[in-house]
């Protein structure tokens, strides 16, 4: 039990041991050097002009079917729960999207390989269509969110002045 003790506060003291290690510029580096990246500067400029101009128009309508519970409950269940299910293929997503978007689509978490597509279900709602509004509020912010994960921020002149002179 007192050797557990000690091994505890040996490990303790040798991770900070390790990150003292690492050079400090090799960090900074890694996390200021998005400024002169190799990203394709047009394909990011298409991205950044079409996310100012970005509705819910823009994208696909998908194809939405619904579902009801079966089994004991009777008019109640199918009353409470009224389950949307809208699948939005990839290629007609593509289609909308800026290019720089396109290969991160298929690594969403909504992403169904066996039909290619990105695929919502809701059953929050007693309303058909509130369901399948919710679905596609879902798409949006996953639209959202793969293009904030993949299109960096302009960067400032006077950032990019900041860290060229370290």
């Amino acid at each position: 039990m007192i050797s557990h003790g000690l091994s505890r506060r040996v490990v303790g003291i040798a991770r900070p041991l390790q990150r003292m290690v690492q050079p400090v510029w090799l960090c900074r580096l890694k996390r200021y050097d998005a400024f002169d990246a190799n990203l394709d500067q047009e394909a990011l400029a298409e991205a950044r002009t079409w996310f100012q101009s970005f509705d819910a128009t823009q994208l696909p309508s998908g194809n939405t079917t619904y579902a009801r519970s079966s089994g004991p409950g009777g008019q109640h269940v199918n009353k409470t729960e009224t389950k949307a299910t809208t699948v939005y293929p990839v290629r007609d997503l593509l289609s909308s999207l800026p290019r720089n978007l396109h290969s991160t689509i298929r690594s969403s978490k909504y992403y169904v390989a066996s039909n290619d597509s990105l695929t919502f279900q809701d059953q929050t709602h007693r309303s058909r269509a509130a369901n399948a509004d919710e679905n596609r509020n879902k798409l949006m912010q996953e639209v959202i969110r793969i293009y904030k994960a993949t299109t960096p921020t302009k960067t400032g002149d006077e950032k990019k002045k900041k860290y060229e002179i370290m």
